[in-house]
């Protein structure tokens, strides 16, 4: 099947291939906020920039639901959808030139690794993490500000407010664990680092729970983009509107619960074992500060206390760890202190600041 088949069959119909003016001045501006964004990568601007411009850029007409810009990697090139003025084309070009960046082939010229995701024979793994990985990775070149957005009745901090927020916050929960820098180096040079201390810190098992439940995320918002679509194309009324509407509901419902799942399993999985290793009041000191600041990551809806419940239950265990080394006692064997007593009765009371903020 020819490439221009291959596009007609996702509704994309060429108009014209972008001139070389803007694609240079695009190639040109990207390259340098990627450089300036991402300083530790060591990209040279020079290099960045003649690899970027290279990039064949073409208007085409789109179905309704397509982001304004698409890359397509059967030809690693570039759609931009038609009526997008031309200086607003550079904020939706950085996500797509990344995945340009990313991509590594094979002798045949066929994908088989894009940053985080890989393709495998029969099956892609790590497609929405990679998605999330790069749009933070855009966020970041763009240098958006921190907003706090409410999708799915879940409010949560993100970069990225308009562009997969949902698999944007799961993502950077991930690189608070892991650092930045990480996920970054990974995203741009299609390596395994971000994942394998993924798996260091969390578990093989969890971690690949939590890259699947964000592929479901990423099916979820998709399917919910077009059942809204079909609400508006098809004039829908009485019956087969609720019907759609039905589907739209629960589609939400269920994005909602893998969400509260995936954030619980990602903190959780990483606090327990990070706890296994605490043997001084310094390591203690260092847990108590990033389990507490990690209330600035995550999502909540309403009576949600996952988060509350465990922080009160891992600051009572680690008062118990803390007066059991100040004492010099085993740490097989730590008896409930009075605190900890304190701690547990007063849960259900506890109230996350960030909570109130958030609402």
């Amino acid at each position: 099947m020819s490439i221009e088949s291959d596009l007609k069959k996702d509704g994309i119909e060429i108009i014209g291939r972008l001139d070389t003016l803007s694609i240079n001045s695009l190639a040109k501006n990207v390259a340098d906020k990627i450089c300036n964004a991402f300083p530790k990568a060591h990209f040279s601007a020079g290099q960045l920039f003649i690899e970027l411009s290279r990039v064949p850029m073409y208007i085409a007409k789109m179905p309704e639901g397509y982001a304004e810009a698409n890359y397509f990697y059967k030809n690693s090139s570039i759609y931009f959808k038609q009526g997008v003025a031309l200086e607003e084309l550079e904020k939706f070009a950085v996500h797509e030139l990344i995945h340009y960046i990313q991509e590594v082939k094979d002798n045949k010229g066929n994908l088989y690794r894009l940053g985080l995701c890989e393709y495998g024979e029969f099956k892609t793994y790590g497609m929405a993490l990679n998605e999330g990985a790069v749009q933070l990775a855009t966020a970041k070149t763009l240098n958006h500000n921190e907003d706090v957005v409410k999708y799915y009745d879940i409010s949560f901090p993100t970069t990225s407010p308009n562009c997969y927020p949902i698999l944007c916050n799961l993502v950077r929960q991930l690189a608070y664990i892991t650092g930045e820098d990480l996920l970054f180096e990974s995203t741009f040079f299609s390596t395994d680092s971000f994942k394998l201390e993924c798996i260091k810190t969390c578990g093989r098992k969890e971690f690949l729970k939590i890259q699947d439940n964000l592929d479901k995320i990423l099916n979820i918002e998709e399917k919910i983009i077009a059942q809204n679509h079909r609400l508006l194309e098809d004039n829908c009324e009485g019956s087969k509107a609720q019907k759609i509407a039905g589907k739209i509901s629960t589609y939400k419902q269920d994005l909602k619960t893998i969400f509260i799942q995936t954030q619980d399993l990602i903190f959780s999985s990483y606090f327990n074992n990070e706890f296994n290793k605490l043997t001084t009041t310094q390591d203690i000191e260092l847990y108590r500060t990033k389990l507490y600041n990690y209330q600035n990551y995550i999502g909540i809806t309403n009576n949600y206390y996952d988060f509350s419940n465990y922080y009160v239950d891992k600051m009572a265990a680690l008062e118990d760890l803390y007066e059991a080394i100040m004492n010099n006692v085993s740490l097989t064997v730590v008896k409930e202190s009075k605190i900890a007593k304190l701690f547990k009765s007063i849960r259900r009371l506890f109230s996350w600041s960030s909570q109130n903020e958030k609402n």
